[in-house]
């Protein structure tokens, strides 16, 4: 799911994960220890998570995020599949499902991905109430800049018109058009036919996601954990901001980045609209 899924990690990513097993009837395993089926597949995935995020010598390899799986952290670390099937088509709310539309099977013995991914279009594809999935995704927006401002005026992944709120309203198009596409290019195509963009509104949401990207990337290589107020930067980091970005100076980047979200922040609310619930 998230930046896994749609093959966009970064240098400080992490890996948000689901599970999902098919135990094909068995009531459990064949060891000398038998386990029930859905204890065996949780022990399983405490076992992947510990590998990947344990800290060792050199650091941790990922951070692990399973908070997208069903029923987030109330729910079992492994989900069947026949659980997920009816827990997306029966329960799910409008995030999960925009969620969904950057899941992408990654490993699994035999057709289970291939089922996942079967399934995962047939539920995007099916018939929407535009309207409550627009107010429903207004209401997320309204949330999300309510958690979270910008990290950084060099790093404009949270907030309103950021790289987090232009890839939810790429999300969004993808979802109420009914098509599958993982990758934010393609996302951001969809968008020109789900809200009717005009071309220079496309290439102005274009513009913002490639330049934020990229200021994305080259905070998380410099900063780790340091200050992130360009102020607090050195010659050296700097120039590697600047080298990243092709920009000629901070000032005037910063001046770009502003611009942008603030134009791009409009667009959003106008195609997207405000939530009929208070935050």
């Amino acid at each position: 799911m998230g930046s896994l899924g749609a093959a966009r990690l970064n240098a400080g990513s992490d890996l948000d994960l689901i599970v999902i097993y098919d135990g094909q009837g068995a009531e459990g395993s064949d060891g000398p220890r038998p386990l029930s089926t859905r204890l065996y597949y949780a022990r399983l995935t405490q076992a992947l998570v510990t590998a990947i995020s344990a800290p060792t010598s050199e650091g941790r390899l990922y951070e692990v995020d399973m908070r997208l799986r069903p029923s987030g952290r109330q729910g079992p670390v492994a989900t069947s599949l026949t659980a997920f099937k009816s827990y997306q088509s029966n329960e799910a709310w409008t995030w999960e499902h925009l969620a969904l539309t950057r899941a992408r099977p990654i490993a699994g013995a035999g057709v289970i991905g291939e089922d996942v991914e079967a399934f995962r279009q047939q539920l995007l594809s099916r018939d929407k109430d535009r309207a409550k999935t627009l107010n429903d995704i207004a209401d997320m927006r309204a949330r999300l800049a309510a958690l979270k401002a910008a990290e950084s005026t060099l790093a404009p992944k949270s907030g309103p018109g950021g790289l987090q709120d232009i890839e939810l309203f790429a999300q969004s198009a993808t979802l109420l058009q009914g098509v599958a596409a993982r990758d934010i290019d393609t996302q951001l195509m969809q968008a020109g036919s789900a809200f009717d963009l005009s071309d220079a509104d496309q290439a102005l949401v274009k513009r913002a996601v490639d330049l934020f990207w990229k200021c994305q990337c080259a905070m998380r290589l410099l900063a780790a954990g340091a200050a992130r107020d360009p102020a607090d930067f050195g010659a050296g980091a700097t120039a590697f901001f600047l080298r990243s970005t092709g920009r000629d100076s901070l000032q005037a980047l910063e001046a770009e980045v502003a611009d942008l979200t603030t134009r791009v922040s409009a667009l959003i609310d106008t195609h997207i609209g405000t939530s009929d619930n208070s935050v």
